[in-house]
């Protein structure tokens, strides 16, 4: 089969670094700790063997002068339960994939082959490149106790149980392995075909940061892994829009590379996520029908992605063949790769020749080693199209359905289904045609509450500080700034207006958010007017922070 090996590759780094397979978020942030102590280079441990659970629970046991009092027992079910990430938890195959990330250095102790980040690491430190300060406050905040220089380490006083362990672990098993930066995979970074996923995460991670003094490390480390999943997941899904029309149009628009520099634009912005969210959780009810209709146009989308990504991989191997075998195209000055839009520009007409040639080529070895056409690719020979669309519609033929299955359960474990943080449900037991829906999960709402609540004050000094939010605001700021409805029904993505029907459902939609943010502590009934309606904040951070609490 002439599709095999290189010729039939559909992931393209300039899309996505992430190689679509099912996530795990505590593996993701390993691997992100790593990249971030080499500055964006992954890591190279050389251990002289795998790690298992008995290899921690000997390093408790034989240190007593650390460890005083560890018993066996339940030092054994404590790391096996509190300390450590297992891969087929409970069954005969159970395997250790490394320390939950607590701490920077957990990713010295990740069996590598159990603990698989397929790429997301490398997407989001790219992402996170978009603004320094939040990379440097993500290493502030994991690499605390360590010193840079001499990579010694100090734990600090109010460091939890767990995160003590794990620095004393450190410090024991140092000496029996060496970490080094990975110089054999080095970045390439390349520009971004849309600046505001990157900046909305920038933002979003050093204002959940601003917490790290007035909640436990575990419960903060919970919401960057539900903050990293929820925006990987925004980001493809605008990606599912956006590539598409930019091979359609052969090139990706100015204000999306550059960012939208105000709101308004941001709403004219045709590639923007807008999604429709069940509040209650439960399925079989209107605003639950909705939220299928809602997911099920976002992921009819998936096809043509696929499709987009395959184009804009194959034009990216034209480039490198004019580049390396014809001479007729000059790399780009400082680097060896070819960008999506470079790629996109060889669909010009004065490329045609050189184009037709190379896919006909293509298109010729896929023929010759098929002894019969079947018969959708001869319906589809008989369409006349010129090379490059043959053969684009010859790879969806043969591997378009395995790659978006495969983008599929990437895209559910981004969304983190059936998981604490969910952004997508789906009925457990129906298989693939069991009906999605966009859901709020309590985590990710505490997550965006806790993001949303701490804002510049009115002084003008740009500090920051908590302050009560109407419910109404923070319904606004969940539309405009990600794309999250749930009072109203989106300006198009597959609606077109509510109709009587569709306002009773949104009322119980938003009655249902009201009685989330009262279970989980963030609202109180004042009144039945409107402007009472106030969210209060769960810590005070700031000089001129308030709770919303009214005396007595």
């Amino acid at each position: 089969m002439a599709l095999t090996g290189s010729l039939g590759t559909f992931h393209h780094p300039g899309v996505s670094r992430v190689d679509y397979k099912p996530l795990d978020m505590d593996r993701v942030l390993t691997a992100l700790l790593a990249r971030l102590w080499h500055r964006g280079m992954p890591s190279k441990i050389s251990r002289s063997r795998t790690l298992d659970v008995e290899v921690f629970v000997k390093l408790f046991l034989e240190n007593p002068g650390v460890f005083d009092g560890f018993d066996r027992e339940t030092t054994t079910r404590w790391t096996a339960t509190h300390l450590l990430d297992l891969v087929n938890r409970a069954k005969a195959d159970e395997a250790v994939a490394g320390p939950r990330p607590l701490h920077g250095f957990t990713y010295r102790f990740r069996n590598s082959r159990k603990s698989r980040p397929y790429g997301a690491d490398e997407q989001l430190y790219e992402m996170l490149t978009a603004d320094e300060g939040a990379l440097k406050g993500l290493r502030e905040f994991f690499f605390s106790d360590v010193d840079r220089a001499t990579g010694s380490i100090t734990p600090g006083a109010g460091a939890d149980v767990e995160t003590q362990a794990l620095l004393h672990l450190v410090e024991l098993a140092g000496g029996q392995m060496q970490d080094r930066a990975d110089t054999g995979k080095p970045r390439t970074p390349y520009p971004r075909l849309c600046a505001e996923p990157a900046l909305l995460l920038c933002q979003d991670v050093m204002r959940l940061l601003y917490h790290q003094d007035h909640m436990p490390r575990t419960v903060l480390v919970d919401y960057l892994k539900v903050l990293f999943a929820f925006h990987l997941s925004l980001y493809h899904l605008r990606m599912a829009k956006l590539l598409p029309a930019a091979v359609e149009s052969g090139t990706v628009p100015a204000s999306c590379r550059k960012g939208h520099p105000g709101k308004a634009e941001a709403d004219r912005c045709p590639y923007r996520v807008r999604l429709f969210l069940d509040t209650e959780g439960t399925p079989g009810t209107p605003a639950a029908a909705l939220a299928e209709r809602s997911a099920d146009i976002w992921y009819r989308r998936i096809p043509r992605f696929v499709q987009a990504t395959y184009q804009v991989k194959k034009l990216d191997d034209f480039a490198e063949h004019l580049a390396d075998k014809v001479g007729t195209l000059s790399r780009p000055s400082g680097r060896s790769y070819f960008t999506p839009e470079e790629a996109l520009r060889l669909l010009g007409k004065s490329y045609r020749k050189d184009r037709d040639a190379f896919f006909l080529m293509r298109v010729n070895q896929v023929r010759d080693e098929e002894d019969e056409l079947p018969a959708e690719l001869k319906r589809v020979t008989q369409l006349g199209l010129d090379p490059f669309d043959e053969y684009t519609e010859m790879l969806m033929y043969y591997k378009g359905r395995y790659n978006r299955g495969q983008f599929v359960k990437c895209l559910d474990s981004m969304l983190l289904k059936h998981r604490p943080g969910a952004l997508l449900a789906q009925p457990r037991g129906g298989g693939d045609a069991s009906v999605r829906r966009f859901v709020l999960d309590a985590r990710l709402l505490e997550v965006l509450l806790q993001v949303s609540l701490l804002r510049e004050g009115d002084d003008g000094s740009g500090n920051l500080a908590t302050s009560p939010m109407r419910v109404d605001a923070f319904l606004a700021l969940l539309r405009d700034r990600y794309g999250l409805y749930i009072d109203r029904l989106p300006d198009g993505d597959g609606f077109t207006g509510a109709h009587l029907d569709d306002q009773a459902a949104l009322r119980a939609n938003s009655a249902a958010l009201l009685n989330r943010l009262r279970e989980i502590g963030y609202y109180q009934d004042m009144s039945d007017a409107y402007l009472t309606q106030t969210i209060t904040p769960r810590y005070a951070i700031g000089t001129a922070a308030r709770t919303g609490e009214l005396p007595r």
